[in-house]
Order: C-alpha cells, then structure tokens, then sequence
C-alpha cells in the first residue's frame, strides 16, 4: 500500500527525516577513502549489505504490496535498481581521481537534470521560485569548484565520473518518485537496493576484482557505510519522494557537498577555499528558497 497520506504528515517530521537523510550521506566520501578496497566492490558490498540488515522489514511490506505492480512498475524498479548500481559505481570511482570536495559538488548537480526533466518530460508544473533555487543551488556549486577542480587529466577523469554519477542518479529518482506512489519505502528501496548490488557484485566478477580477503577495518567501514549513508540516508530521500517534489529533494541533497567538505577537512586534512563558504552559503539560500514553494504547496 502506497503512503497516500504523504502529504498529511507534519511538516516538521518530513524536514527532520530529510535533514537526517543528509547528515547520512554527508559522511559517505570520507568513509569511502577509509576503505583499502576498489571502487567497485565498495559499492557491491555497501547495496549488498544494506540490502540484508533490511530484509527482516522489508520483506513483509514486499509481499503486501508488490501483488499490485504491472509489468512497467517491475521494469521501472528493474532500471531504478540499475540506475543506482551506475551512480555508485561512477561517483566512488570519482574520488580516486579527484578531491572529496569536487567528487561531492559535482555529483549533486542533480537539480538541473532532474528539474529540466520533471519539466520537459513529465510535465510536472514548477513553483514560481524553484527556478532561481536551481540558479541559487547551481551557482553556489560552480563557486565551491572554482577553488577545488583541477586542470589535470587525471582530475579531469574524475569529474567526468562524478558527473555520470549525476545522470544516474538523476534517473533513479525520476524513476522513483513514480514508483513511490505506488510503494511504501521499504517495498521500494529494497528490490532496488538489492538489484543495485546484484549489479555491482557481476561487475567485480567479471573486471576479476576479489569480493573478499579485505582487512577488518575495511569491513567495518563498508558496514557503516551501509548503516549510515544507504540506509539511513538514501533511505530518507526516497522517503521524502513521497513527501516533496522530486526538484526539491535533490535541491535539499545539495547539502550534502557542504557536510562531506567539512568532514574532508577534519578527516582528510582537505581544507575548504574560501569559495566553498561562499558558495556554501548560495547552496543553503537555494534550498530554503525552495522550500518556501513546498510549504505552499506547489
């Protein structure tokens, strides 16, 4: 059974589930440099393992409600999963080659794919102000990169991953916020999650990458990296698809360049410019200007 009565739940719980969503997220870059494995298989174990700590919950909610999907819901979860399996494995991939900082602010470029596409191709109707949120979000974004992107092929390769890593992404949410009228969150994020992993786990097998033989401390990272940013984080967004518009979920998403450069610069030693305070600044102007659009409704 869908959440029908999404828009009915207090305006103050769906803000404080999306404000955890990207506290989540925002520890996902630094843990991944922690972890002493390749890209790929961060990304294989990280769906994987979020997809079985959920199974004892998700499955009930599968079997009440996935009796009701058609044959496009089926493929539509089938693309969202692989969509996802494509962001993960572009964006980790990015942050061997370029700063957290960049990997991050590129990677959430996702408000003008998903804006110009809930516009032009699904028709949905934007609130008055949610335009210049995008310029305000978008122009803070360009800000924060102007003192961290690097003219080197090797940064170069790296921004063109994130940057995939925004298409797919882009995609995935698209997909759900269809599906998401349809299926409470569990019945949703865990096929996707798991299609996610399926994906990602042939990858590793076919490039010849091990699955396993990986130090403790690189599990415990991949375990928290399940627990935090997937399923907590991801989770929370794909909540709130339910919730808010989709233009307006990756606009808030866009918080989580500033939380991931904070954590870079105590962790990692990456010192943020002063262009990313500035920026920063531009990117938290957008998603409240946004927000005014959501609590009226449109």
């Amino acid at each position: 059974m869908a959440e029908s009565a999404a828009r009915a739940r207090p305006l103050a719980l769906r803000w404080a589930v999306l404000g955890v969503g990207i506290l989540a997220v925002s520890t996902a870059s630094v843990l991944i440099r922690k972890a002493d494995a390749p890209p790929l298989v961060v990304g294989a174990w990280r769906m994987t393992l979020a997809t079985l700590l959920l199974t004892p919950w998700a499955l009930p909610a599968a079997r009440r409600e996935w009796h009701s999907l058609d044959g496009r819901a089926w493929r539509q979860l089938m693309l969202a999963g692989i969509a996802l399996a494509v962001h993960f494995a572009t964006w980790i991939s990015s942050l061997s080659y370029t700063t957290v900082a960049s990997s991050v602010i590129l990677v959430s470029t996702n408000p003008i794919f998903v804006g110009l596409a809930a516009r032009y191709l699904l028709g949905e109707r934007m609130g008055r102000r949610t335009p210049v949120a995008i310029a305000l979000a978008l122009a803070g974004t360009l800000l924060v990169s102007l003192g961290d992107l690097g003219l080197t092929g090797r940064a170069l390769l790296g921004d063109g991953l994130a940057l995939a890593g925004a298409l797919s992404a882009s995609a995935y949410i698209l997909l759900g916020r269809s599906l998401r009228r349809r299926l409470s969150t569990l019945a949703y994020v865990w096929p996707c999650y798991g299609i996610a992993g399926l994906v990602l786990m042939v990858a590793c097998l076919l490039s010849g990458q091990r699955l396993v033989g990986y130090p403790a401390a690189t599990w415990l990272v991949l375990a928290l990296l399940a627990i935090g940013p997937q399923i907590l984080g991801h989770s929370a967004f794909n909540w709130a698809l339910a919730h808010f518009s989709p233009v307006f979920v990756t606009l808030a998403i866009l918080g989580e360049p500033l939380g991931a450069t904070l954590l870079a610069w105590l962790a990692l030693g990456e010192a943020p410019a002063w262009t990313a305070l500035a920026g920063g600044a531009l990117i938290l102007a957008g998603i409240i200007f946004a927000s005014r659009d959501e609590a009226n409704g449109v």
